[in-house]
């Protein structure tokens, strides 16, 4: 069976380069990063005179959405074509909200794919450490004001979508060392394999 797999959660995680030692490790893999988009999404900034600013109201009602719809729609397509979709991106909303998983496996069923959610599990302070040696514009914001953005995310697990009679619904990658790291892909890269098949 085919897969798309999410790498999600909160920003600064470390999922870009557990996503990218994932899709180097998997055969068959197509690789997508939602950052990618960001380029599109300053010119709107740009065009509507706002500020840039990822964590706005402007942003979140005119472009967040449509920025996750476009790179599901780019995975959807790309799985007519190869075995496995890896998404790197938060999707913080969506994968607490059953509805929208539920219409995603519908339309994964139709290509004859399962959907396995990674979760990437690091400290706050990791995060926040991360965050700043990234040095990127897109977290000026977040970092200036960081009570206040801490405070609107979630770190929980979103346990609700594991369901205890699927191995590689949800698999949690703990993330705030390099001990936890190394431990984590080898569990991963043979979970994701043994349940391709290709162990």
């Amino acid at each position: 069976m085919k897969k798309l797999i999410l790498v999600t959660s909160p920003p600064a995680s470390g999922k870009t380069y557990i996503s990218k030692k994932l899709a180097e490790a998997l055969s068959h893999v197509v690789y997508l990063d939602k950052d990618t988009l960001i380029n599109l999404s300053k010119q709107i900034f740009v065009v509507a005179g706002e500020e840039y600013n990822r964590s706005s109201d402007f942003f979140n009602e005119n472009i967040r959405d449509y920025e996750y719809e476009t790179i599901v729609a780019l995975a959807l397509e790309a799985l007519n074509y190869d075995d496995i979709v890896l998404i790197n991106a938060p999707f913080t909303k969506e994968i607490r909200d059953l509805n929208y998983v539920k219409n995603l496996k519908a339309l994964l069923k139709d290509k004859n794919a399962s959907l396995v959610v990674i979760w990437v599990e690091t400290s706050i302070a990791v995060t926040q450490q991360r965050m700043i040696e990234r040095n990127s514009d897109r977290d000026t914001w977040k970092l200036a004001n960081w009570d206040e953005y801490v405070e609107g995310i979630n770190f929980d697990i979103p346990i609700s979508l594991d369901d205890p009679s699927i191995k590689d619904d949800l698999l949690i990658f703990k993330n705030s060392s390099n001990e936890e790291f190394e431990g984590s892909l080898i569990k991963t890269i043979s979970i994701l394999e043994e349940t391709s098949g290709r162990k």
